[in-house]
This record gives structure tokens, sequence and C-alpha cells, in this order.
């Protein structure tokens, strides 16, 4: 928009060319961006906060050119203001009379950026003495109409400029007379302030200072009077009813011809609703940090928690974590079946009072069990809620011991929070929080125990349970894995690895057995599954095939046998093994769908013992005999076998992975040891994230 069309039935003159009625409500109302410049040194000196939005960033004074350029003003056509016929340094001094089109860069409160502007300056000719230097610049959206055309027909009004003038608070004091007093206030002060002229003139403007008005910001306006420089500063100040209010002051020296201060300008704008506003954002901002901080602590207890396998260790993690986060000192303590203490540890946050929290972590606990607020959060149900309360100091000498309560009171007395550490069925323990003299908890403080006991609760549960349930799983296993008997002629060596982050036992197994009748038998084999089910089926299925090869039934015999009883019983879904007996300097061995052991001869040769294969145990062999397979076992010969799990993997086939193998078998020392080839393959080919069990056994005979 270029050109301004009058609305239907006005005339310029209707729209109020002296803009007397119209600009200055809106000025009051901020919807027009306002500069004030002193014109002697082409500078500006105030900005309202419409005006600050667009040049943001800037330490006024600031010179016209420098204000233009931040805010980006351009001309109708594009051309950046400082390069146009007139500049702002020419619009500040009132030309053209009519002002012109612009636009900003940015946007601001009441604009958006690059809308039409009109920008006009008003030169403060008819201003009280100290003003006269000063002119305001005025950018005003487009899409007011009747206002900008009140500000295009100001013209050389000087009435207009003095109604406008009125709308910025001025003030001029005088700093040769005593206590630098008012001489002049305009009616926009009487109106901000509640106070007169008659109340204001000649008296230090410190009047409108009271109770809470920031005395460090009065030294430093002070201060800046004294050397002569401009000053602007926010702060609270009262008006006459007693009212505060938030004081944007700008206050700048007025110079003679000699450069001598004559007087004082002030300019005061209220920016209570800016303040209210940005302590509201900052409050919101605060809450939203503090929530933000409760979110990491608890995700970082959780975390925590979670990373240790250990009870105990976990539980000194969640005290080492969250005490030194909340409190000055504090405790957790986990309690046993019995509900006795089972697990204690004391944290502080002082490095000074650190020995005291170890010596009482390892005195007595009768200082914790006595304590009423400990037994209450014990026994407390789902409907408890943690509040903090003052340590009640009086009663500490009759349930402590003179040297508990010595360490008591170094760590630290006044107030305490005891948060239940509740699991699903129980409670845990309890975590307790203590603050020293002169602190108190917060009520974030309060939320986040009790958020931080509920999931410690259950974390510190799932480490309980995963304990016992691996206490059963490496019990099991102890029992089903056998020890190696001495074997006269042989060494024997054998690893069983379950699958990670699984069970501690699975469905892979070995045996050993020195037979009654001379013979030596070897079994592995593995049973789908990692988890107690799999290891149950295969410890029967390991039993069965002892009872059967105990009776010195050849290999194919003990698997057949072996085979009809799982499929008889349903002891078993899907296994494989490979049964293999050495005796007189041979092996016999049958293979129900097991991978081939590998025998490696005296000088090296590999040899895949890929014979004697049948369906694995539990599947019907559809009435085919179940065959063997024989080798000669020389001195110095070494036989390999292992379950699936030590070859096959999601990018390797088995038939990959048993070359592989061979290759490896190859390429060690044939002196080297059963238990060196054993920890060797398994270095080899057991990875950090194995995803299934692995069991190796190999037999060397000694030359």
């Amino acid at each position: 928009m270029t050109d301004l069309e009058t609305p239907a039935g006005d005339t310029v003159g209707d729209a109020d060319p002296t803009g007397a009625a119209a600009l200055p409500a809106h000025l009051r109302e901020q919807a027009a961006a306002t500069l004030l410049v002193d014109l002697e040194h082409d500078e500006v000196v105030h900005a309202n906060l419409l005006a600050v939005d667009l040049a943001p960033g800037l330490h006024l004074p600031v010179s016209l050119a420098e204000w233009s350029e931040a805010a980006g003003l351009r001309t109708a056509d594009g051309t950046p203001l400082d390069r146009a016929v007139h500049t702002l340094t020419a619009v500040a001094r009132g030309t053209p009379a009519r002002g012109q089109q612009v636009t900003a860069a940015r946007a601001s409160a009441a604009t958006f950026a690059r809308e039409p502007l009109w920008l006009i300056g008003v030169p403060l000719v008819d201003a009280p003495g100290p003003l006269v230097g000063q002119a305001l610049v005025i950018l005003l959206p487009m899409s007011l109409g009747a206002e900008v055309q009140a500000l295009q027909h100001l013209g050389d009004d000087l009435h207009t400029r003095a109604a406008i003038a009125s709308d910025l608070s001025f003030t001029i004091s005088d700093p040769h007379q005593p206590d630098d007093p008012l001489i002049w206030v305009n009616p926009a002060f009487e109106r901000v302030t509640g106070y007169s002229a008659e109340d204001a003139v000649g008296r230090n403007c410190r009047f409108l200072q009271g109770e809470h008005t920031d005395r460090a910001v009065v030294v430093r306006m002070r201060d800046a009077l004294d050397a002569g420089v401009t000053i602007a500063d926010t702060l609270l100040n009262y008006r006459k009813d007693g009212t505060p209010f938030w004081n944007q002051v700008v206050i700048s020296p007025v110079l003679d011809s000699e450069g001598r201060v004559t007087h004082h300008v002030g300019i005061q704008a209220d920016v209570t609703a800016r303040i209210d506003s940005q302590v509201a954002r900052e409050t919101a901002l605060d809450r939203a940090r503090v929530s933000t901080e409760r979110l990491e602590l608890l995700a970082e207890v959780s975390g925590t928690i979670a990373q240790h396998l250990d009870y105990g260790r976990a539980v000194t993690a969640l005290a080492d974590l969250a005490v030194p986060r909340l409190a000055t000192w504090g405790f957790v303590a986990v309690t046993n079946d019995r509900g006795g203490v089972e697990t204690l540890h004391v944290a502080t946050r002082d490095p000074a009072t650190r020995e005291a929290a170890q010596a009482l972590e390892h005195d007595d606990v009768s200082w914790l069990t006595r304590s009423p607020s400990v037994q209450a959060a014990l026994a407390s149900d789902l409907g408890h809620v943690a509040a903090p309360f003052p340590v009640d100091v009086a009663s500490l000498p009759g349930r402590t011991t003179p040297a508990q309560l010595e360490l008591l009171e170094r760590l630290g007395l006044a107030h305490a929070l005891v948060v239940p550490l509740r699991a699903r069925d129980r409670v845990l323990g309890v975590m307790c929080l203590v603050v020293g003299p002169g602190q108190e908890f917060s009520e974030d403080d309060v939320v986040t125990a009790a958020h931080i006991g509920h999931r410690a609760g259950l974390g510190l549960d799932n480490v309980r349970l995963y304990a016992r349930e691996r206490e059963a799983a490496l019990t099991l296993q102890r029992s089903l894995l056998p020890e190696i008997p001495d074997l006269p002629g042989l060494d024997v060596a054998a690893a069983y690895i379950p699958a990670l982050r699984r069970a501690q036992v699975g469905g892979d197994w070995f045996d050993v057995l020195a037979l009654p009748d001379g013979a030596v038998g070897l079994a592995v084999g593995d049973v789908v599954g990692h988890d107690l089910s799999a290891a149950a089926s295969m410890g029967q299925l390991r039993s069965v095939l002892r009872s059967y090869a105990w009776a010195g039934d050849p290999a194919a015999a003990v698997v057949g046998r072996l085979d009809e009883l799982v499929r008889g019983l349903g002891m078993a879904d899907i296994a494989t093994c490979v049964y293999l007996r050495l005796e007189d300097g041979a092996v016999h061995y049958t293979r129900a769908g097991h991978p081939p052991p590998l025998l490696r001869s005296a000088d090296g040769e590999v040899t895949l013992l890929d014979a004697g294969l049948t369906t694995p145990v539990g599947i019907p062999t559809l009435g085919r005999p179940i065959e063997e397979g024989r080798v000669l076992l020389e001195p110095g010969a070494t036989l390999v076998i292992y379950t699936d799990g030590l070859v096959e993997r999601r990018d390797r086939s088995l038939r990959e992975g048993m070359d592989a193998l061979g290759s490896a078998l190859r390429e060690l020392p044939l002196e080297a040891s059963a238990e060196q080839v054993c920890s060797e393959l398994l270095a080899r080919f057991v990875e950090p994230d194995q995803e299934d069990d692995v069991c190796v056994l190999v037999v060397r005979v000694e030359a």
C-alpha cells in the first residue's frame, strides 16, 4: 500500500489531521514503535518495546544509522533506508514532513516482518528547553488507516507535536540546585505516577522509591548521573497511592555549547505488564526445569539400578545417586523376608562427613531399627504419603548409643523425610533423607523423593527376583553339569557357556563316563530352549542316557532307546545329541541330528565325523535302522565335540561354521593340551553378544 484511501464518507480533515485525538491513545497502547532521538548527536536515546522488537540487542544510545541497519529498514521499492534519499537521520529532522513508507526485517508484538509501516519524524521544537533538541521517530502499521492519515497531516502543527510528546512520560531536573530536584513533569508523568506537577516539582525523584526498590540500581543510576552519561535501567517504583509498578527509566544529561551539563531529561515507561509476563514465563520455565530435572533423576535411578545385577550394589548405587541430590545426608536400607535389615548404605553430600557416614553404616543398626519413622514407613500401606518432619533430637539419646548419637550430630539433624521403597507385594525398605540446621525440604524435593521411592522399589525388586532366579539357575547348572573323571590315557576338558541376556542355564549339556567295561562314554546334547524348562529336560535326557550307556550298549542302541523313552513319556520337544563310545583305540558314535564332531590326527589332519546320523531325539525314525560311525583313535589325536551354538550365526551357516572350526583346529599346535584347545576355540568363536548356548568337549589321546 503506497497511497492511503480515505474511508467512505470521510475527508482528510474528518480524519483529524492534527492527530491529537487518535494518535496519542495508540501510542499509549504501543501500537507504534517509537524512538526518542537526540538531534544534536543523531542518536537514539530511548526505544519503546515495539521498537526494541524491531532492532533487538542494541545498547542505547546508538546512532540513527546503526539503528536503521539493525532494524533492516527499507523503502517501498526495497532500497535500504540508509541509501535512500531520505535516511532515518533526515526523517528524524522532519523530512519529508508527511513521512514515508518503509518495512522492517523483523516482526514486533504489533506487526509482522516486512509489513508496510509509515515512518515519520516529529522534532519537539516547542517542548520545554531541554527537550528542544529531541525528536520522536514513529513507525505505525499502515493497516491503521486513520492513524496513519493523522501522522501524514501533522505538518508543522506544533500543538500536535506537544500532544504526542505528552504521551511519553518526561521529567526535567536541575543538577545545579541542591539534590537535583525536578523542575518540570509532563501530564503523562502525572498519569503514570499519580503525583501532580505540584507534588513533584521541587523534589528529587527518589520520592518514587519504596521498601522493595533495588538499592543497587539506584546507586548505579546515581553514579551514571555523576559521571555525566546516559543511564537506562528498570526499577520498582511506587505510585502516590502506594501501588508498586516497574518503571523503565532513561535519564540523559543535556549539555551546553561548552559541554557542561545544564539539565537531566528523564523518560519513564510503566513496564509492569511486561515484567509480570516475564516473571510468569520465568516461573513456568523454572517449573519446567524442575520437572525435567526430576524426570532425568528418575530415569537415572531406574537406569542405574538396572545396570546392577547384584542386590547390595544396587542399594549402594541408589543411595549414592539420590541422597546427594535431595538432602545433606541420608541412607537406603532394605530388609529381608524376616524384616531384619539386610543391606544398608549411608551417603552424604559433604566429603568432610564421609568418614562419619561410613562409621554409622558399619555400626550396629539399632539406631535405625528403633526409629519410629522408619518403622512406620516399613509398615505403611499403599495410601501412605511421606512428609518431612523435624527430627526429634530430644529422643535420640534414649534410642542410640553415645557413639551413634555423636555420628548423627556430626552429619547434621534438622528435618527428615522417610520414603518407603514399595515393591509389588510389600515394602522392601526405606530411603531416608536428612537436612541439617537452617535447611528444609521443598515441595519439589518431597514429590521427587516419592517418585524415586516407587521406581526404586520396583527396580530393586526386579534385581532381587533376578538374583534369586540366577542363584536357582546356578544351583541347577552345578547339579546337572558333571565333574570330569580322571581317565587314564586321556586329557579331557569341557566348557558350558549359556546364552547372554538369558538364564544362566539352558538345554546344552555334556557328559563323560568311565564305564564298567573299561570303555569311555562321551555325550554332548542340545535341548531346544534357553531356560529352566530346557535345563530340566536336559537333566532328564542326561540321566536316561547315562543309564543306557552304563549298561555297555553300543552307541546306536543307547541313542535308539533314549529316543523311544523320550517319545513315549513326552520328556522333551526336540533335542539333538551325539554319543561316542571309546574302546580299543577306536571311536563308535551315533548322531541324533547333532553337528558332526571333529577329529584331528597326530599329524594335524582334521576329519569330520559325519557318519552315524539319525533323526533328532523325539522325532520318529520311520522304521529306518539307527547306524553307527567308526573311526580309529591314535595316540596324539584330538577329538572336539560341540553344540551348534559354537559355530552357527545369523550371518554364517552351520556348514560354514564347521569349516571355520576345522581350519582353526588345524592351526593349533599339535602338542596343545585339551584345556588349551578348548580355551582357544572358545576365544575365537564365542562372541560378546552370544545368542545361543555353547557346549564344547575336547578329548586328547595322550601319546
